[in-house]
């Protein structure tokens, strides 16, 4: 089955909130930022953890597996909801009253999360365990293979809910709707019209046909209705004359039915693999589908929607596709980015302060912009960093990637609406990033010999400074080679002094 809701038309967002600033992302430890947001002001909250309570969990960017080989995996697990507890705490405090919640999880803690989670929002306000079935089947040695995620979803009472539908299978309409009246109306199906607990007010006999057990489904105004209607079908014997022996049924059209309710479990949505296009190397990036199907579920237009572990952004795309107001939190500078590239590229929105101040752009918060801040950050968040301020691809491999941390692909070597094959092109400039005061000799002679070995006729270089002996060499290399090495400080990236370089 698929959902109808996979690829909503973009929708236009309202006026900003008078309550808080919305289409806004910041950058820092979302319990700081949410204690600084006001009661009750947030419609929709989504978050998708990760496992771990070390507050730099952004080390885990890129290809490798997330670490999660725990010595003592109760101990861990503690660790975890101690570090939970505070956020969800926050989040319960600014979500309205009709507002949602959705926390996204897998079987490390999922049992401890909920509990946490009664705990807080209340067990009465628990409506769903949903169930998405996020890979196939693989081979665990001694253990079931896991292949699914846990969201748990609470709500307020009066919360906003749009059901989704999953279209109906060609076996299943083949099969259910074969009645058809040839009055324009189309394929049909028989449904049950009596009711299924007692209803002593429903009792009476309908046109001829005694009245069920239980009583009928509908009142008798209902029943002439559809009646004069022609939607309900009146069994006969092959004389014609009615078959009072058999109940009457109520015509649903199929062209009239939305479809089959999604239920919790969700197997339809495949995850982000290697191929899609929407893939942006994010160890634990969920497919725009899965959010599209929570928002719209969840929300209205111009809503408040909340990511406080935003990630790449998913869920702040879905949210600005939808027309819905959103305030994303992550604690990457390299996510804050991506993020913020990703709006620009998937959303065509701009980053623009004036623009944000009337509702039409979108603004970055507090990310290290000064060189103290991004020599404190971790070396393989400052790689990440680099790279991407660069407009460039990060590398896929972070082991082994004999001296290149990632590639620039110059607009020529781009094919139309194919984001994906990016890595089947051969049209790309090297990147190496170091995080060192001054870069010497050494990091050139290593950089040049990658670039030797890739074949490469440009590459880039980017540290906070270099040596003489590192830009003599840099300006050798071109004399031996006729090979350009372009070598950009922090702070050129910080002043955007990149395009002069270039020049």
């Amino acid at each position: 089955m698929t959902s109808k809701a996979n690829k909503p038309a973009r929708v236009a967002a309202g006026k900003p909130s008078k309550l808080v600033d919305t289409r806004v992302i910041y950058c820092g430890d979302n319990l700081d930022q949410l204690r600084k947001l006001p009661d009750a002001c947030v419609d929709l909250i989504y978050i998708d953890p990760p496992f771990n309570s070390n507050r730099n969990y952004e080390v885990f960017w890129g290809e490798t597996q997330e670490k999660r080989a725990f010595v003592d995996r109760h101990e861990s697990t503690a660790a975890y909801i101690d570090f939970m507890r505070p956020r969800c705490v926050e989040m319960a405090r600014i979500l309205k009253k009709t507002g949602s919640f959705y926390y996204h999880c897998d079987w490390h803690a999922s049992h401890y999360v909920k509990v946490m989670l009664d705990q807080i929002f209340g067990e009465d306000r628990f409506q769903n365990e949903v169930i998405w079935k996020r890979t196939t089947s693989h081979g665990d040695s001694q253990r079931w293979s896991h292949v699914h995620d846990t969201i748990f979803f609470y709500a307020g009472d009066g919360f906003t809910w749009n059901p989704q539908y999953w279209q109906h299978e060609e076996g299943y309409v083949a099969d259910k709707y074969t009645h058809d009246d040839g009055d324009g109306r189309g394929a049909y199906t028989l449904d049950n019209m009596t009711s299924p607990n007692p209803r002593p007010n429903m009792m009476y006999e309908w046109m001829g046909f005694p009245c069920p057990d239980k009583g009928w489904r509908y009142q008798r105004e209902t029943m002439q209705k559809l009646h004069d209607e022609g939607r309900i079908y009146y069994p006969t014997r092959k004389d014609g004359t009615p078959d009072t022996s058999k109940r009457p049924r109520l015509k649903r059209y199929l062209k009239e039915m939305s479809g089959l309710p999604v239920s919790t479990m969700w197997y339809d949505i495949p995850p982000v693999n290697s191929q899609a296009q929407e893939r942006l190397g994010y160890p634990t990036q969920k497919p725009l589908a899965l959010l599209d199907r929570i928002i719209q579920a969840s929300s209205d237009p111009n809503d408040i929607v909340l990511d406080a572990f935003c990630g790449c952004g998913t869920a702040l795309v879905a949210a600005e596709n939808l027309g819905r107001q959103w305030i994303g939190i992550d604690i990457s500078p390299t996510a804050c980015r991506v993020m913020g590239k990703r709006l620009r590229d998937v959303c065509h929105v701009k980053e623009n302060e004036e623009l944000w101040r009337i509702g039409r752009g979108f603004v970055i918060r507090d990310l290290p912009w000064s060189e103290e801040k991004l020599r404190a950050i971790p070396p393989f968040e400052f790689e990440n960093w680099a790279v991407i301020a660069l407009g460039g691809t990060v590398n896929k491999a972070q082991v082994g990637d004999m001296g290149i941390d990632g590639r620039i692909y110059p607009v020529s070597a781009m094919p139309t609406g194919a984001e994906g094959q990016l890595g089947f092109m051969d049209e790309w400039y090297p990147i190496q990033v170091k995080q060192k005061d001054k870069a010497g000799r050494p990091e050139i002679d290593a950089f040049e010999a990658a670039m030797m070995r890739a074949e490469r006729k440009k590459g880039f270089f980017i540290a906070f400074g270099y040596s003489q002996d590192a830009l003599r060499e840099i300006d050798g290399f071109f004399r031996r080679e006729k090979r350009i090495i372009i070598p950009l400080t922090v702070q050129d990236i910080l002043d955007n002094n990149i395009a002069a370089k270039l020049a």
